[in-house]
């Protein structure tokens, strides 16, 4: 009697779909992602600080004077800006941080908005969408979302007019000590051509791009 050979089942090759493979396949957001950006922002500041100028020039008495004309003390805050323009920056930034903390409410607003913007959009994996209140919104309409609130935050709420008020006393103190600082016991020379750009370039420049060579990788995971 010849034995029966066992039935053989068939084998069904079962393929991922393209999605879940693209979703499998991408790697996970890092968690170190937003302490690796503050620690690139942490680095900036700290060389920043690093060109600033000792404060005992900045309050010299015998340097102060006043200017001839609107011509001449605009000379002295562009030769006094180029000198000082960390200093300059630093004292803005005080003034905008003294003008938040007066102003809890209006600080609690800004951060919730930051943060908003980065667990909700930046840091937030494409394979996870936004759900509120039992509502699946997209990446546009995320988008759409954070844009209008951050329009009624900065411009409906006391927020916008706080900042731009600080930066406006800031600014004018900055002025007023260019315009009556005298700049001729300044050792110009040794001050690059190219530092007249702009406040922020020479501070935050190095900063914005480092900020951005760590975060596009990191962005650019999550978004995929």
């Amino acid at each position: 009697m010849s034995s029966q050979s066992p039935p053989v089942l068939p084998v069904t090759n079962l393929q991922q779909p393209p999605a879940a493979a693209a979703s499998a396949s991408q790697p996970p957001l890092p968690p170190h992602a937003l302490r690796a950006i503050l620690n690139s922002i942490t680095e900036s500041v700290r060389n920043g600080f690093a060109q600033r100028r000792p404060f005992s020039e900045l309050i010299d008495r015998s340097a102060f004077s006043k200017p001839e004309s609107i011509s001449d003390a605009t000379t002295r805050i562009r030769k006094n800006y180029s000198y000082f323009r960390i200093n300059y920056l630093t004292a803005i930034f005080v003034i905008l941080a003294f003008s938040l903390l007066s102003h809890p409410f209006s600080l609690l607003l800004l951060l919730g908005l930051v943060c908003s913007w980065l667990f909700l959009f930046l840091f937030r994996a494409s394979d996870q969408p936004l759900v509120l209140f039992g509502r699946t919104f997209s990446d546009r309409e995320t988008l759409g979302i954070l844009i209008v609130l951050s329009i009624f935050v900065v411009f409906l709420t006391s927020v916008g007019s706080l900042i731009i008020s600080a930066l406006l006393v800031g600014v004018g103190i900055v002025c007023a000590h260019g315009a009556f600082r005298a700049p001729e016991d300044l050792f110009l020379d040794d001050v690059p051509e190219n530092a007249n750009t702009s406040f922020l370039s020479s501070f935050i420049g190095s900063a914005a791009s480092n900020v951005v060579s760590t975060a596009a990788p990191i962005v650019a995971a999550a978004r995929v």
